[in-house]
């Protein structure tokens, strides 16, 4: 945890801040480094994952051991941003960056002793050569519990081994890139992109969208537990390094996932195909949420090449499977589109960010909204929902010292409604919930979590109590540089009080507890234990509770719970069947979604070691009474 200036660290471990701002950072997360999930035959360790740490040890100035004497986030300057004024550089490049893309070295193996900086002032990206030793009590991304593994090909363990890492709330980011021609944004008709709506074709050759799996899932379900209502095993034919999963989205009676070159739409009762649509290439971004009524916009890159870049928008009715306007993003210089994009929805809005310039365009028609903001600090990150948030970063001249400002904007006019500054140094990294606004901050090793009022103004900073060890599950999507924002679980808010989950304890018989902290105070409210050798992680609110998943063991059932906003024990409300634990747990760094009674479990990545045992690997499963 980040001192506030000119105070000492309480003693004893964590305790309420000594003077103002009211609040102080977090404690700094151990980063990860990569692992390779263990292949799906294999028994999983008794320890469940999502990407939590997987070992006890702790580094020096890990949370538990008191403030780090660094200063806070927390900016006490009144007034606007204070910028620099002058280019974001003297060198060549945007941002002050040097010749060759965001500073990366051309050959690999040369990070083994030290870091380069990062772009646009993210800190040091480490390397092939990182020593993993730095990081003791690393989570292991995808691991076993809710997120059980798959076995990742030859290329893919490859690939990760050479690829910079970015550390981004306790998830590992592994960097591709490409490149391509400038492209001017025109609406299209969508057959022009070749995405169409059809039904199933399951004929076992890869070009069908899911298989119902038709042995009798629920044969050994016991009294008190819900049924498993259907199971789908992948029948995409998937390049070498398989493929990331995005979704699952519930829309009415569709539950929708999308995966290589494909948005597939299944009926949330018994899993049978109801639409599909066909990509021209791969599919490579999509917002965490879709329109009041049913609608996105996803991602697709512009070829089939490894030069393609993610710059070809599609929308999609996911109600009816009907794929809508297609647009293609424009490269505004050189450095344009070297960052993977990331999307965000709000009301009737899509943002497109990406590090340099984003863009903003009416989800209905098509229409761009706004562009590149005037000024030197540009948007490069939304979070979308019932308010658009925006992360900027503003040009200082100096990489290593960065600038960075949170926004609430319009959605249709891109125009700020109030602005706040952290401190510099301290970057915007993850928006845990909007409404109310509570914001994640990094500085090298350092984390911070603050809440900000409905007008932008500092309400508190967060302090944990001392052994306390927080992992936020932000997923484990491939991308270079590109941030989303939002979509993070294992965290939630209601109006004063923000839940997060503990890192599960180590161990045999693992298991955690969520701390809810008082928004206003910034101190820790209450604790609550999960059930006995259960992982438990925050969904969302549901009803003016907390609504949890259960992770599964290798032999225990998962399932959904609530939370009471004053803690205590938690409720449950579907426990998924032992019988059916050891699928359940097999997953790879699961997404979880509830709707309706109804608990989806999906895979977040499909990957095997070849063609057979992709066609047996397990996607999606529903569970229901």
């Amino acid at each position: 945890m980040s001192q506030p200036p000119d105070q000492q660290p309480p003693q004893g471990g964590f305790g309420a801040p000594q003077g103002p701002p009211p609040g102080s950072p977090l404690p700094p997360q151990t980063p990860p480094s990569p692992q390779t999930p263990p292949a799906p035959q294999t028994p999983p360790p008794a320890q469940p994952g999502y990407g939590y740490p997987q070992a006890p040890g702790q580094a020096p100035g890990a949370p538990g051991h008191g403030y780090p004497q660094q200063p806070g986030p927390y900016n006490q300057q009144p007034g606007p941003y204070n910028q620099q004024p002058g280019p974001y550089g003297q060198q060549p490049g945007p941002y002050g960056q040097q010749p060759g893309p965001y500073n990366q070295p051309t050959q690999p193996g040369t990070y083994n002793q030290s870091a380069q900086p990062g772009p646009y002032g993210q800190p040091a990206q480490p390397g092939p050569g990182y020593p993993q030793q730095q990081f003791p009590g690393a989570p292991v991304p995808g691991g076993q519990g809710g997120g059980g593994a798959s076995k990742r090909k030859p290329a893919l363990i490859a690939g990760a081994a050479a690829a910079a890492l970015l550390l981004i709330g306790g998830g590992v980011y592994v960097a591709t890139s490409g490149d391509g021609d400038d492209k001017k944004p025109v609406a299209e008709k969508s057959d022009d992109g070749k995405p169409s709506a059809s039904p199933s074709v399951d004929q076992g050759d890869g070009s069908g969208d899911g298989r119902v799996v038709d042995e009798d899932l629920n044969a050994g379900r016991k009294p008190g537990e819900a049924k498993v209502l259907w199971l789908l095993k992948n029948d995409v034919d998937l390049p070498r390094n398989g493929s990331t999963v995005y979704g699952p989205w519930v829309v009415g009676d569709t539950v929708v996932k999308g995966m290589y070159r494909g948005i597939s739409g299944y009926s949330v009762t018994d899993g049978k195909p109801k639409w599909k649509v066909d990509l021209p290439a791969d599919l490579c971004a999509a917002p965490a949420q879709t329109t009041t009524d049913g609608k996105m916009v996803i991602g697709v890159k512009n070829g089939t090449t490894s030069k393609a870049d993610c710059s070809d928008l599609q929308m999609i009715d996911l109600k009816t499977g009907k794929a809508g306007w297609k647009k293609s993003i424009k490269k505004n210089g050189i450095w344009d589109l070297m960052s993977d994009i990331s999307l965000a929805i709000s009301g009737d809005t899509v943002t497109v960010g990406r590090t340099g310039n984003s863009n903003a365009y009416r989800v209905s028609d098509g229409t761009e909204l706004f562009g590149k903001q005037p000024g030197n600090c540009q948007p490069f990150a939304f979070a979308g929902g019932p308010k658009l948030i925006a992360a900027s970063n503003c040009r200082t001249g100096d990489v290593d010292n960065p600038q960075h400002r949170i926004q609430e904007i319009d959605p249709v006019s891109g125009k700020p409604r109030w602005t706040y500054q952290p401190k510099r140094g301290w970057e915007v990294d993850r928006v845990f919930s909007v409404s109310p606004l509570v914001v994640s901050l990094k500085k090298d090793k350092e984390w911070s979590i603050l809440a900000l009022r409905e007008n932008g103004t500092f309400r508190t900073g967060l302090t944990s109590d001392k052994g306390d060890k927080f992992a936020p599950d932000c997923g484990s999507a491939f991308a270079i540089f590109g941030k989303s924002l939002d979509g993070c679980t294992g965290v939630a808010a209601d109006a004063n009080t923000f839940y997060m989950a503990t890192a599960p304890d180590s161990g045999l018989g693992r298991t955690n507890k969520v701390v809810a902290f008082d928004l206003n105070t910034g101190k820790t409210k209450w604790k609550a234990a999960a059930p006995a050798e259960s992982v438990i992680k925050p969904l969302r609110m549901e009803g003016g509770d907390v609504l949890l998943y259960v992770e599964a063991g290798y032999s225990k059932g998962g399932g959904i719970a609530t939370l009471a906003p004053t803690g205590g024990t938690p409720k449950m409300l579907l426990s998924h069947p032992a019988s059916t634990a050891r699928i359940e747990s097999s997953f790879y760094n699961s997404k979880v979604v509830y709707a309706d009674g109804r608990c989806f479990v999906a895979s977040g990545r499909v990957s095997a070691s070849n063609d057979k045992e992709e066609l047996e690997t397990k996607t999606m499963m529903a569970f229901g009474n």
